[in-house]
């Protein structure tokens, strides 16, 4: 990825697999001197990050981080359900975002 990338990556993943729209992103992702100069400069990131599926768009046109798929499908559990599972030794997992490295590779 390159700086770009990197910034939208960043911001989106504190939406926490929010949808966000194009302008929000590039309104605070980058720098404020960066909005002002090009106000539509993260764009063509987005458009270029869809196509290696480091996101994905809803029908409105927001954007996220895509999850990982899984093999198979989890059930959820209640998170003290799960404290008490983890506890125990079971592993309990659910959708969510993938480390940095994942992405990196795609």
């Amino acid at each position: 990825m390159d700086a770009d990338e990197r910034e939208i990556f960043q911001f989106l993943k504190t939406r926490a697999g929010d949808f966000t729209a194009a302008m929000e992103i590039c309104r605070r992702a980058g720098s404020k001197r960066k909005f002002h100069e090009d106000p539509n400069w993260a764009k063509p990131v987005l458009q270029r990050m869809e196509e290696r599926a480091i996101l994905e768009k809803d029908l409105q046109g927001r954007y996220r981080i895509k999850p990982i798929a899984r093999k198979h499908k989890k059930q959820w559990v209640a998170p003290d359900i799960a404290k008490i599972l983890a506890e125990s030794g079971v592993e309990v997992e659910g959708e969510g975002v993938a480390d940095d490295d994942y992405y990196e590779n795609l």
